[in-house]
């Protein structure tokens, strides 16, 4: 999501440079980044930032909540369907009325969406989150060949939010970094389905939005931080701003 910035904030165009070998952070000022993989380019790392803020927050948990709450209390897929979407469209109205980006609600809207349409066809609480389970696998599946391909998606995101080409391809170590980060994603994705996709085979509707919820924003949120760690040169820096001083011999 695009975040909003003063009108008279300095901008620099020229975009920051990527790490270097050493690691060290470049000469340019610290970048703010944005939200959301935003924050990969952010001079200091932010959680709230990460998960789109307290409204990003609310936005992207609230239905699938709201769905596990009213199906475990009255064991009726209706009721559940329709307080979800009731939620997730009231998020995407009250960022129409106030002006806001809208690309995170109409996001979260769309996945509530299928899911709801998906559950009420068959008839099971479980396939409100099929498709999310769909879209973690072709994750797993994209983010590998990437990797295999020498074209990390992590490299390619992070160039992109610098500005920068693919310079990068050419050098191992920075190639070996992207791809660190890149498995790490992959990781987070497997995870999700390691846990997720018994409990969808087993039915367990309340169970599975509850992992579903844990094993969202929170986890991805983590995920972000460490990808931080590996690809931004800053990040690096910050841990050698302060080099210990040389002891003294008396």
């Amino acid at each position: 999501m695009t975040e909003n910035r003063e009108a008279d904030a300095p901008q620099d165009t020229s975009g920051p440079e990527l790490p270097d070998r050493t690691g060290r952070a470049p000469s340019s000022g610290a970048v703010p980044g944005g939200r959301g993989m935003g924050q990969l380019a952010a001079g200091e790392f932010s959680l709230a930032e990460s998960i789109g803020g307290v409204r990003g927050l609310v936005e992207s948990t609230a239905p699938g909540l709201v769905f596990v709450v009213v199906f475990v209390a009255t064991r009726e897929l209706m009721p559940a369907l329709i307080s979800s979407v009731a939620v997730a469209l009231i998020a995407t109205i009250a960022r129409l009325v106030a002006r806001t980006p809208v690309t995170q609600a109409v996001g979260g809207l769309l996945g509530v969406a299928i899911g709801a349409i998906w559950a009420w066809r068959t008839g099971e609480a479980q396939d409100y989150f099929a498709w999310g389970l769909y879209v973690n696998a072709a994750f797993v599946v994209g983010v590998t060949a990437s990797i295999l391909a020498r074209w990390p998606v992590v490299g390619v995101i992070v160039s992109s939010l610098f500005g920068k080409g693919f310079e990068w391809r050419a050098d191992r170590t920075l190639l070996r970094r992207y791809s660190l980060a890149s498995w790490l994603w992959v990781g987070a994705f497997a995870a999700r389905l390691a846990v997720q996709v018994p409990l969808y085979l087993n039915a367990e509707a309340g169970w599975l939005g509850t992992a579903r919820l844990v094993m969202g924003l929170p986890l991805w949120a983590l995920v972000l931080w460490i990808t931080w760690l590996l690809v931004n040169p800053r990040a690096g820096a910050a841990a050698q701003a302060d080099p210990p001083a040389p002891r003294t011999t008396r």
